[in-house]
């Protein structure tokens, strides 16, 4: 399969959560950006020759929180799907187009939402 792997950038401030986040992504042969924060992601977000197939970002991010994060990717790269994790996944609206998983969460739970998501 000579498909060239989906890019996906992890935003969790958790250092330890995003290396486990990132380790399991890379397993599962995805491209993996990583940022420890929304003023991070944006910077990333911001260089739109960068292709991002997906956002998966932490919902309770210090400072601007991953719901702002989410449409500010948004007002930049419109068509880009957006996942949000949370510990507290029953309290949160997701908008139209953007996803959720719960944490804590399996590796089989991670890989099946990113790929339903990517379709693939």
């Amino acid at each position: 399969m000579s498909a060239t792997p989906s890019t996906i950038l992890v935003v969790e401030d958790d250092d330890i959560v995003r290396m486990l986040i990132v380790d399991v992504l890379e397993e599962l042969e995805f491209k993996v950006l990583e940022a420890d924060g929304s003023e991070q992601a944006l910077e990333i977000l911001k260089e739109l020759d960068r292709h991002i197939d997906l956002m998966m970002t932490d919902v309770g991010l210090p400072g601007m929180d991953g719901r702002e994060l989410a449409d500010k990717a948004r007002a930049l790269r419109p068509a880009l799907p957006i996942m949000f994790a949370s510990g507290y996944a029953e309290n949160i609206d997701v908008p139209d187009g953007m996803h959720l998983i719960g944490k804590p969460f399996s590796i089989d739970q991670l890989r099946d939402k990113v790929k339903g998501i990517l379709g693939n």
